[in-house]
């Protein structure tokens, strides 16, 4: 049944705040990390933006790249334009780098095995990119930290378990502890090196103790975050413990604990470990820590204690919540542990203190403000790329960064990024569509994947694909506030129940207030090429095969988009079909009242590097518009374009005659758009939606936040 928009108070000060505030942060630029390979290396291989930082003048970034066991260096002098400086070797992996003035400080695995850690701390002269000193840590380290005074650094030696041993659990040797070192800012001082035990403070796994994360504050307190023993441990410069307590658990309710392919926000995890990843100073008192879970837990959220032990904040489901209603919900990780909090920073922007929480698996960020660190508030969500990792603040030159880790080369898609917010007076340019406001029994409506849209007076409806199976959907979306607001969802049902067996690829009115869908088929996976009636309550009510002339030549990429002009459906067809020419798809037509098939030819783009097809269709007027787009992401992408065809020359012919070749028309290159948020460039272009005065709205498929970073472009092309 139809669900419409009802009160979430809760959640909507983050989208009220982006429409109204006077400052927010946008992302300028995005930095592909395969830009910092030197000529004549082999780009194809994998790299990684994992952690990052700056130096003291706020002008170069260093990131950590572990498959190239190297430090990248970023020029962003100019902030909007940044410009590759090139890697430095560092003879092993590299797991964390901080800076003091203009040198840099890596933590270098050279482990040989979990039971043999072993690494190093060297530092980097930035401006000569030299190796100029190293340290033995007698272990594996994980984070590093230096103090404000630059007078030491804490580092984090983990000796991380083999998770492959002892059903992976902690309890494997050696142990992990604290070391500190002493610096006067450039050198490192070897001598001074000292470890501070950690064993025998947690109660889980005393023995082990795996320390995760480490920040200083202005007093020269290290703070430590045991993750897998779910314990928190604050040190003094001179390396004494000050406190130490557990991190506590947190009772969960209302969140999606299976991975069914649907959005369902009604299960519960009492007595969930926070077990924490990364931890960041507020102040010299109260610390963040975000509850990213390893082991046993994992709380979805993140928390502020005060140094003595006590939570002066816990985010609970909140931030999952936000997350879902952005549409960067990723239902493959129900099952673990959600969304993810990972990485959590802090910074002081224009006098207001701020905490940043990454979502690892979702791929945004959250900006709180935290005047109040009893009560932060969320203020935005920031699209990063895939697997931000690391990030760090310049509230001097008013930018904040992402290290963004997946590399997804091997599969075709996006490359590691390094991405640049600045915080600017203008509005806020993400989330560019929200389900803010929209509950259902009580949680909020989770969306992604959106593929085909029709207009229909002053809304717009969009459909979800098959990768939501077991939740087949239809949005009804207002585009007249910023951002767009999804204000109903409609369960597409057969009998009553989830329907099967659908890829909804397409949406258009019916006329008599239900709709007509398209799914696009794959017949080795029993989903069947069809055309489906939807009646208004979302259940269907007629469903149309493809004539014998069509399924004998029919391939994988089907219709995506449909349109109807009078009693004629028609259908965009995504590539060649078997007996399709060269670089021609069909526009097939299917008349509602006579049950009649036809079709002509569209010619579409030779692609320069693997596929081009069509991902929808629409009548406007005197014309047919299709968006035309290759299936390249980012630097690589070509095709991303709208063109119009007359509708005069829409004339079906018969499936076994000899179909004409229609004419077009490029309308609008959709590459500039795509570009225009600093980001790169998204791959599926895929719904287009006309409203009656012209104004054309397109959208993109954010693939159900799997192997994607999420992000959903939603936005306006002006009238055509």
């Amino acid at each position: 049944m139809p669900i419409r928009v009802t009160a979430l108070t809760s959640l909507l000060a983050l989208t009220a705040g982006m429409a109204s505030a006077e400052m927010n942060f946008n992302r300028i630029a995005s930095f592909p990390t395969p830009l910092n390979m030197a000529e004549g290396e082999d780009t194809s291989r994998t790299t990684s933006a994992e952690i990052i930082a700056a130096t003291a003048d706020g002008m170069t970034l260093a990131y950590t790249d572990s498959p190239l066991e190297s430090l990248g260096l970023i020029d962003i002098t100019d902030p909007a334009n940044p410009a590759p400086l090139g890697n430095v070797a560092l003879g092993g992996e590299p797991t964390s780098v901080a800076i003091i003035g203009q040198t840099a400080f890596v933590g270098v695995n050279t482990s040989e095995s979990y039971t043999q850690p072993s690494r190093k701390l060297v530092s980097v002269d930035i401006a000569t990119r030299e190796i100029t000193g190293a340290c033995d840590l007698g272990g594996q380290p994980d984070s590093i930290a230096v103090s404000g005074e630059g007078d030491f650094i804490s580092v984090a030696i983990e000796n991380e378990r083999d998770e492959d041993l002892g059903d992976g659990r902690v309890g494997q040797m050696p142990a992990g502890d604290l070391v500190m070192v002493g610096t006067d800012g450039m050198a490192l001082d070897c001598a001074s090196l000292k470890h501070v035990v950690l064993t025998g403070l947690a109660e889980i796994a005393p023995e082990d103790p795996e320390p995760e994360f480490v920040d200083i504050n202005a007093l020269g307190e290290t703070v430590i975050t045991l993750q897998e023993n779910n314990h928190l441990v604050i040190v003094d410069r001179d390396g004494e413990i000050l406190n130490h307590f557990s991190a506590g658990a947190v009772d969960l309710d209302g969140i999606d604990v299976d991975e069914e392919r649907a959005l369902s926000f009604n299960a519960s995890q009492p007595g969930r470990l926070r077990e924490p990843d990364a931890v960041k100073w507020i102040d010299d008192d109260h610390f963040a820590i975000a509850n990213e879970g390893d082991m046993d837990g994992g709380s979805r959220g993140w928390t502020i204690f005060a140094k003595d032990g006590s939570v002066v904040y816990e985010s609970g489901v909140s931030f999952e919540y936000a997350v879902i209603e952005a549409g960067h919900y990723p239902e493959k990780r129900s099952g673990n542990k959600g969304v993810e909090p990972e990485s959590v920073t802090f910074g002081s922007f224009a006098g207001t203190p701020m905490v940043f929480v990454g979502a690892e698996r979702s791929s945004i960020v959250g900006v709180y403000d935290v005047t109040d660190p009893t009560a932060p508030v969320l203020t935005q969500l920031l699209p990063s790329g895939i697997g931000p990792e690391g990030y760090v603040t310049i509230p001097e030159r008013n930018l904040l960064v992402s290290a963004n880790e997946e590399d997804l080369v091997e599969d075709g898609g996006v490359r590691a990024h390094v991405m640049i917010f600045e915080y600017q007076e203008a509005p806020a340019s993400y989330p560019m569509l929200t389900s803010a406001g929209l509950s259902e029994n009580g949680k909020p409506v989770g969306w992604g994947a959106n593929s085909g849209m029709v207009a229909d007076g002053e809304s717009i409806w969009a459909v979800n694909d098959s990768f939501y199976a077991m939740q087949p959907s239809i949005f009804r979306i207002d585009p007249s506030q910023t951002p767009a607001r999804i204000v109903e969802v409609i369960r597409v049902t057969r009998a009553g129940q989830p329907a099967q067996k659908l890829d909804m690829e397409g949406i258009t009115l019916d006329g008599e207030g239900g709709f007509w869908i398209a799914s696009e088929g794959r017949t080795d996976r029993v989903v069947p090429h069809a055309l489906y009636h939807v009646g208004a309550d979302g259940e269907i009510e007629d469903e149309v095969g493809l004539p014998a002339e069509l399924m004998a030549v029919e391939k994988r990429f089907g219709f995506e988009g449909i349109t109807r002009v009078g009693d004629t459906l028609w259908m965009a067809v995504q590539r060649e079909w078997k007996d399709d020419p060269r670089n021609h798809v069909k526009l097939v037509a299917y008349n509602t009242e006579t049950g009649a098939w036809g079709a002509v030819l569209y010619e579409k783009a030779e692609p320069a590097t693997g596929w081009v097809g069509l991902s929808e269709i629409v009548a406007h007027g005197d014309w047919f518009y299709v968006i035309e787009r290759d299936n390249q992401i980012g630097d690589a992408a070509v095709t991303k374009k709208v063109y119009r065809i007359p509708a005069a020359q829409m004339v079906p012919v018969p499936l076994d005659g000899e179909l004409p070749v229609v004419a077009k028309e490029e309308v609008r290159d959709l590459l500039p758009d795509l570009k225009a948020t600093g980001g790169y460039v998204l791959d599926k272009v895929e719904g287009l939606a006309i409203m009656e005065d012209g104004t054309a709205w397109i959208s993109t498929d954010n693939d159900g936040v799997d192997d994607h970073s999420g992000e959903t472009m939603f936005f306006s092309i002006g009238k055509l």
